[in-house]
């Protein structure tokens, strides 16, 4: 299928930016002084260097198949953005790793199993694996910028700082792999299908990994602390109905990232953010 830009959309922007995780900037359970939800982003955080790797190899095995332009500078834009985040998140998780989360553990589990995918799957299925978790990731990114609660779990540490840039780029990149599939010929049915495995596995997977995380942190063991903690994720905004609806909405054929407008979402984070006195403009290199 033809490429055909979404009307107005720039390509994504490679921002050169570095983040500083000093010892003693973060409290032990440092998303809100939750348990479950900083163990919950730590494993994560912890998948992001080697999924992002595998996204930008799904992508570019087809690389020689891309002929339009304007598609041909999206997906510049989206390796620069995707290369950035793991460096980035490899920073973090070495931080939490220091703080006694299992993230080195984590990032090899995560390479053991994107390595058998790739060796088990076909290139153009490991496109819409990609596809399907850019998804997931878009949305969650954009609950994130759309709504003040789960910014407010964040506090304000340098956490919350990385994680609103990763998610503006995120956005901004949603739609990428999405076009690279469907312009090499990707089909409806295995989008879909394969998007049916992976809520299943990625939701799977949060809960033995987070399960794991959790057995080597003391605070786990009391019971009353534990039980509050998993009560309060189900009030979380990332697991809300919206947020729900907009994962399921993939599902439906003739699907794509752009039937939902982000464009003054991301205006207003991109000033917020990156403008003349963005509160990370000086992150920026």
């Amino acid at each position: 299928m033809a490429y055909e830009p979404t009307a107005g959309k720039r390509p994504p922007r490679v921002r050169r930016i570095r983040f500083d995780y000093p010892s003693g900037s973060l409290d032990r359970h440092y998303v809100d002084g939750d348990l479950v939800s900083s163990h919950l982003i730590a494993y994560l955080s912890a998948t992001f260097p080697e999924g992002e790797e595998f996204f930008v190899r799904s992508v570019r095995a087809f690389a020689d198949e891309i002929t339009d332009p304007d598609l041909m500078r999206e997906v510049r834009g989206f390796v620069g953005q995707e290369v950035t985040h793991g460096r980035e998140h490899r920073v973090l998780n070495e931080r939490l790793a220091q703080m006694g989360y299992p993230t080195r553990w984590e990032e090899r589990t995560t390479h053991r199993i994107l390595a058998t995918y790739e060796r088990v799957f076909s290139p153009l299925t490991c496109l819409a694996m990609t596809v399907a978790l850019e998804h997931f990731t878009a949305v969650l990114a954009e609950t994130l910028l759309t709504d003040e609660r789960a910014r407010r779990l964040l506090g304000s540490t340098e956490v919350r700082s990385m994680l609103l840039w990763h998610a503006v780029e995120e956005s901004e990149h949603r739609a990428v792999a999405f076009d690279v599939y469907r312009s090499v010929g990707g089909g409806e049915r295995r989008r879909i299908i394969v998007m049916g495995a992976i809520i299943a596995l990625f939701g799977a997977g949060i809960a033995v990994h987070t399960a794991v995380s959790l057995l080597g942190d003391r605070t786990a063991y009391h019971p009353l602390v534990l039980g509050k903690s998993l009560a309060r994720l189900r009030y979380s905004p990332f697991v809300a109905r919206s947020v729900r609806r907009r994962v399921r909405d993939y599902l439906r054929p003739g699907f794509h990232p752009d039937d939902v407008d982000n464009t003054a979402v991301l205006e207003r984070w991109t000033a917020e953010l990156f403008g003349t006195d963005g509160s990370l403009a000086d992150h920026l290199h």
